[in-house]
């Protein structure tokens, strides 16, 4: 998927970050749209994205931040009369979709993880242990401080 000239003279009075809007500005919007729709065409993840795009990073950045603004949604709504257009923005709407999902699997993953771990007494888990006492060390002084040396 690409977009041809008609579609992108439809397309570009309403994108967001064009010359003359507030704030930040996209440096190609034709060419971040075309990058996205060619990460959902091919199926494939951010960093197969090839180098006429720009850096995969930095296109996926701002497709999440469309994501959480809801951008994308609203692009597709302004496609009434547009069904071809309308049909690439509704594919990237689920895919936004999609990944808004994963991300809170991972963020509800990590509290359950946070609070199993506070449950167990093991409040730093990540804390190096060089810091600690020797483990050895510290079982040794646990045996004596109870009367059962050996």
């Amino acid at each position: 998927m690409k977009l041809d000239d008609s579609q992108w003279q439809k397309l570009e009075p309403l994108m967001v970050g064009k010359q003359g809007d507030p704030g930040a500005r996209g440096r190609d919007n034709r060419l971040f749209i075309d990058a996205v729709l060619w990460v959902i065409s091919n199926k494939s993840i951010w960093r197969n994205l090839p180098a006429e795009f720009g850096k995969w990073n930095t296109t996926y950045m701002r497709f999440r931040r469309w994501n959480e603004c809801d951008i994308w949604r609203q692009l597709e709504q302004d496609m009434v009369d547009q069904p071809l257009l309308k049909s690439m923005f509704h594919e990237i709407v689920a895919y936004g979709d999609q990944q808004t999902g994963r991300i809170k699997q991972r963020l509800d993953r990590r509290a359950k993880k946070l609070v199993y771990n506070s449950a167990l007494g093991k409040l730093d888990s990540g804390r190096n242990k060089s810091a600690n006492a020797d483990e050895s060390t510290s079982h040794w002084v646990g045996l004596v401080m109870r009367g059962v040396a050996v």
